[in-house]
C-alpha cells in the first residue's frame, strides 16, 4: 500500500462521523497522540528531527538529564561525575537496576560505545571528545574519561535536550557508524518500542517497560523519576489539520502536539479540551543554507538574503497574529541567556524591500542561478514559515525551485552532501529548541567546522575560535563578550538566518494531568 493511501485511509477513519465514539475511545491507560510530523527516522543519532528525539525519549534513557532550570542531573548515572587528577579524570558510576528492553543489563561498555557514537554527530559531544584522551569501561558499572584538560561541562553535554540525544543503547548497536541507522530500537527507558505494530507514515506504538526502575526524586524535565502511568502510547500521524482537530474534539485522540495555529481559538472553545504552552523556552525558526555548494558557498549571498528576511512575517505565519505567541527581533542566541545581545539586530528591524534585496544579491555576485528550497508540506509550522521564505525569495529576485515534499523526505535529503543537481539541496526551513540556543556548546547551528558540522556544513573558522574561547571563559562577563563577538561574526558569515522565536500551543483532553513542560514527554502524564 502506498503511503498516501495509508494516510487517506487513516484520515477517513478518524473523520467519519458514523464511527461510534465508544468503539474508538482509548482505554484509560492508553494515550493516542498526534505528533508534530511523521516519524520517518527512528535512530536519534542518525536523525536531526525533533520528532525522532521525542520518540527516543520514550525508548532510551540518558546518563544525565536537564532539569527544568536546564541544570544537569543524574539519570542513569548514580551521581555527578567524580573528578580527580586536577580535573583530568572523571568517573561515572551507573545506578543499579538498569536493564535493556531485551532483558540484558546495561553495562559500562554499552555506555562507552553509545557516547562514542553520539560524539561523532553532536556539536557538544564533539567538543567533549576533542578534550578526551580515552574513554573506557573500568568494570561493568563504571566508565572513566581520561581528559586532556578539565571539562566542567561534561555532565551538561550528555544531559542536553536538543538533537542529537546522548541515548544509551546496546553496544552492538552503538558500535555501528553514526551514518548507518540501527537495525532495531532497543533502549532501557520507561517505554519499549513495538516495531511489529509500526505502519510507516501512519502509526507507531509504545508499551510500558515493566522492568524500568525510576529514580526516587520527582520528575523535572529530562531528569528525576520517570514514572510511566500509561500502559500504551499510540502515535498517529495525521497530516491534515482539520482531521486532527475533529479527532481530538471527538475523543478519538487525546493529545495533538502542535495544532495548526488558526485552529487554536476553536480548540480553546471546545468542551473537554485544554490548551497549554508545551515549551516555555520556545522554538526558533530558521532558514538554513547548504554552504558546501554554489551559490551559497558565498557568504555575501547569504548576507543579502538575511537582510531581506522579515522575521515578523515568518512568525505571524508560524504562530498567528497574537504576539504573545512569538518574539522578534531574534539573533543567534536565546533571549535572556548570557550569550544573547543586541549586536546586529537592526538588520531584522529594517529588512530590505524586494528592490533592495535584488540589488544586494546582484552586488554579491548572484547570476540568476536556479536554487531549491525544501518545504515540508505535512508539517504545518514549518510549511507556513517555508511559504513566507519562498515568497520573499521570489520577490527578491531568487530563481527558486520550491520543492514541496514531506518532512521525512526533507530529513533524509538534508543529510546528503551531494551537489543539488545530484539529489542534494540549497536551502531548507525548520526550527530548533530555544533551550538549545542558550550557549554555543548546545547550539549546533552556529558551528563553523565545515563537513564535520550538521547539515549545511558552513566553514567559519572564527566561529570555532570563539566557541573554543567560550569553553575557557572565566566568568559570565567573559562569556557575554564572546556572545557579542559570535553574533557579529554570524551576521557577517550567516551560517543560517534566524526567523524568530515562537511558542507553540499544545492541545489535549482536559482529563489528562501531570504533563511536564519542555518537550512531548509521556512519563508523569495520566488521566485524572
Amino acid at each position: 500500500m502506498r503511503r498516501r493511501d495509508v494516510l487517506a485511509t487513516l484520515g477517513t477513519a478518524l473523520a467519519a462521523p458514523r464511527i461510534a465514539a465508544a468503539q474508538n475511545a482509548p482505554g484509560r491507560r492508553t494515550l493516542r497522540f498526534v505528533p508534530q510530523a511523521d516519524l520517518a527516522l527512528l535512530d536519534p543519532i542518525h536523525s536531526v528531527a525533533f520528532v525522532t528525539r521525542n520518540h527516543a525519549l520514550l525508548v532510551y534513557d540518558t546518563l544525565y538529564g536537564w532539569d527544568a532550570d536546564l541544570k544537569a542531573r543524574p539519570q542513569m548515572a548514580a551521581g555527578l561525575p567524580v573528578v580527580e587528577e586536577d580535573g583530568r579524570r572523571a568517573t561515572i558510576t551507573l545506578r543499579p537496576g538498569l536493564k535493556f528492553h531485551d532483558g540484558a543489563p546495561v553495562l559500562a561498555r554499552d555506555c562507552v560505545a553509545s557516547i562514542k557514537r553520539w560524539a561523532t554527530r553532536d556539536a557538544f559531544g564533539q567538543a567533549l571528545w576533542a578534550q578526551t584522551d580515552a574513554l573506557t569501561a573500568l568494570d561493568d558499572t563504571r566508565i572513566v574519561f581520561s581528559l586532556k584538560k578539565p571539562f566542567p561541562l561534561l555532565a551538561d553535554s550528555m544531559a542536553k535536550v536538543g538533537t542529537h540525544l546522548c541515548a544509551i543503547m546496546p553496544e552492538r548497536h552503538a558500535s555501528l557508524p553514526s551514518s548507518q541507522p540501527v537495525p532495531e530500537i532497543i533502549g532501557s527507558g520507561p517505554f519499549r518500542y513495538v516495531a511489529a505494530e509500526r505502519v510507516a507514515g501512519s502509526r507507531n506504538v509504545y508499551e510500558r517497560n515493566p522492568d524500568y526502575v525510576p529514580r526516587q526524586e520527582a520528575a523535572s524535565y529530562l531528569s528525576g523519576g520517570k514514572v510511566a502511568h500509561l500502559d500504551r502510547v499510540e502515535w498517529l500521524t495525521i497530516p491534515d489539520a482539520a482531521t486532527a482537530s475533529a479527532a481530538l474534539q471527538r475523543g478519538e485522540v487525546d493529545w495533538w502536539e502542535q495544532p495548526a495555529i488558526d485552529l487554536v481559538p476553536q480548540l480553546k472553545r471546545a468542551r473537554g479540551l485544554k490548551i497549554d504552552i508545551l515549551d516555555p523556552n520556545g522554538s526558533i525558526g530558521f532558514l538554513r543554507f547548504n554552504c558546501l555548494h554554489a551559490p551559497f558557498d558565498n557568504p555575501a549571498l547569504r548576507r543579502a538574503i538575511l537582510r531581506g528576511t522579515n522575521q515578523v512575517d515568518a512568525m505571524t505565519a508560524a504562530a498567528g497574529d497574537d504576539k504573545t505567541y512569538w518574539k522578534t527581533p531574534y539573533g543567534f542566541f536565546a533571549p535572556g541567556s548570557v550569550m544573547a545581545s543586541e549586536v546586529g539586530l537592526d538588520a531584522f528591524r529594517s529588512p530590505l524591500d524586494s528592490a533592495g534585496m535584488k540589488r544586494a544579491l546582484a552586488e554579491a555576485g548572484y547570476r540568476d542561478e536556479r536554487v531549491n528550497l525544501l518545504a515540508a508540506t505535512d508539517f504545518p509550522v514549518i510549511n507556513a514559515m517555508a511559504e513566507v521564505c519562498g515568497d520573499f525569495l521570489r520577490r527578491g529576485g531568487v530563481n527558486l525551485d520550491y520543492v514541496s515534499t514531506d518532512w521525512g523526505t526533507v530529513t533524509q535529503r538534508i543529510l546528503k552532501q551531494d551537489p543539488p543537481a545530484q539529489g542534494g539541496w540549497n536551502m531548507m526551513v525548520s526550527y530548533t529548541a530555544g533551550s538549545a540556543q542558550v550557549n554555543p556548546a548546545a547550539n549546533n547551528l552556529i558551528r563553523g567546522h565545515g563537513r564535520a558540522a550538521i547539515f549545511g556544513w558552513p566553514s567559519i573558522p572564527k566561529l570555532e575560535e570563539l566557541r573554543n574561547a567560550w569553553f575557557e571563559a572565566p566568568d559570565e562577563a567573559a562569556q557575554a563578550r564572546i556572545g557579542q563577538e559570535m553574533q557579529q561574526v554570524a551576521f557577517t558569515e550567516v551560517p543560517y538566518v534566524p526567523l524568530g522565536q515562537f511558542f507553540s500551543p499544545t492541545a489535549l483532553r482536559a482529563d489528562l494531568e501531570g504533563m511536564l513542560k519542555g518537550v512531548a514527554l509521556f512519563y508523569g502524564i495520566k488521566r485524572a
